[in-house]
């Protein structure tokens, strides 16, 4: 398939720059089984859970991942940071007028230095020098949460505030790693996640650390031609677990967002066959139409960018001609998009007999 099969016209008006007032406020679109799709408030999803049903959480943490520094000759400096190395070393896009070479030393935040020690690709590895903090530690104290380049603050990115260092994270988040936060589970509150547990449902996670690369655009005409960026994650020995117990009873597993697919489908694809077995390591599994699942059943996620990789996941599992009207559907009712706009709820389309 081409790059192009997956565009749609998207109203600037329908990009979400602010979340809502509440978690739960928002709208979600459901596709449903027998190929018709409704449109609910995101608190129906309960209604679609049953017992014995399975639904996986990313618990990644979003880190303050956006700093502003400068060299030793004055120049100005923004780092993204794409992931912690280790205690003291950091893996980071610099954004300047002229790359800063190695050895070069870098004052972050007005508040600590960094050495540039190396290059990865178009990635820079600095480490810490001269601080008893660590990378991890200093990040936090002095950065900025890395808002998506489609939510409008201020020029220089400085403006992350209050409410995005609350809203643009989950309440269950719990490991720390993330540069862009796992937004499906964003519409997520405690009553809601106790509501899944009273419906006898379980809840499990996965971790898988969002990269900035997540909001890298398809530039190929030709798909297949894509290689994905490479991103870490942990399917640990619970969540097997709870998967196993879920198919024996006959539930189904619902995949909170993009990144739970990818986790849970990497595990699948790394594991031998016939045999899921946990997994922790790199993933750059690109899963497009005519991908066999091989562990999610059912998918919620939030509408994603014309012509992505994530928009091309949701196609796989619901067919591209599905997943195409509902878009049509979603832009023509209003629907808020991207990390701070409304959810979707994918079905399979039942085959006929």
């Amino acid at each position: 398939m081409k790059r192009q099969d997956f565009f749609f016209d998207l109203p600037e008006s329908l990009i979400a720059q602010q979340p809502a007032k509440q978690r739960r406020d928002s709208r979600l679109l459901v596709m449903n089984p027998d190929g018709t799709t409704s449109d609910q408030s995101f608190p129906n999803i309960l209604d679609y859970i049953q017992p014995n049903d399975l639904l996986v959480f990313n618990n990644t943490r979003v880190i303050p991942a956006r700093l502003f520094g400068k060299k030793a000759s004055g120049g100005k400096l923004e780092f993204l940071i794409e992931r912690v190395l280790d205690d003291k070393t950091l893996l980071t896009h610099i954004k300047s007028s002229r790359s800063p070479k190695e050895g070069a030393r870098l004052t972050v935040e007005n508040s600590f230095d960094v050495e540039v020690v190396g290059r990865q690709d178009a990635l820079y590895v600095v480490k810490v020098v001269d601080n008893d903090l660590s990378a991890l530690a200093l990040v936090e104290k002095f950065g900025h949460m890395p808002l998506p380049p489609y939510i409008e603050r201020d020029q220089e990115g400085k403006d992350d505030r209050a409410e995005d260092k609350e809203r643009y994270q989950t309440v269950y988040s719990e490991k720390p790693g993330a540069v862009a936060a796992p937004t499906a589970g964003l519409h997520f509150d405690e009553a809601l996640l106790k509501g899944i547990q009273d419906k006898g449902a379980q809840i499990g996670f996965v971790t898988l650390h969002v990269g900035a690369g997540t909001f890298k655009p398809v530039q190929v005409d030709d798909i297949k031609e894509h290689v994905m960026h490479s991103e870490y994650l942990e399917v640990d020995e619970k969540v097997i677990e709870q998967i196993h117990q879920t198919k024996v009873k006959g539930g189904r597993v619902f995949a909170i967002g993009t990144t739970s697919v990818r986790s849970l489908e990497s595990a699948a694809k790394y594991s031998p066959a016939g045999e899921l077995k946990p997994y922790r390591g790199e993933t750059d599994i690109f899963i497009t139409p005519g991908y066999e699942f091989q562990v999610v059943d059912v998918l919620q996620t939030n509408f994603h960018l014309p012509e992505s990789t994530l928009i091309m996941l949701v196609s796989a599992l619901a067919g591209y001609e599905r997943t195409m009207h509902a878009y049509k559907h979603a832009v023509e009712q209003a629907y808020r998009f991207f990390s701070y706009g409304d959810a979707m709820l994918v079905f399979p389309q039942e085959q006929k007999k």
